[in-house]
């Protein structure tokens, strides 16, 4: 199993298109996996994370 690849929200939405504000919520409501937070203060996700969910709401 590799690493994670963790990114703030802003940087999630430039490689999949999901709003930042989206990807708080789902944090915020335990959807995704909150994996601590960055020197600037933002939440940590792990990407593949965020594409297998987005790839669950698609199908």
């Amino acid at each position: 199993m590799s690493a994670p690849t963790l990114v703030d929200p802003y940087a999630a939405f430039a490689a999949t298109g999901i709003k930042p504000g989206t990807i708080r919520q789902w944090l915020r409501r335990g959807h995704l996996t909150h994996h601590g937070y960055d020197r600037d203060g933002r939440a940590l996700v792990d990407l593949d994370e965020l594409r297998n969910r987005q790839y669950r709401q698609v199908a």
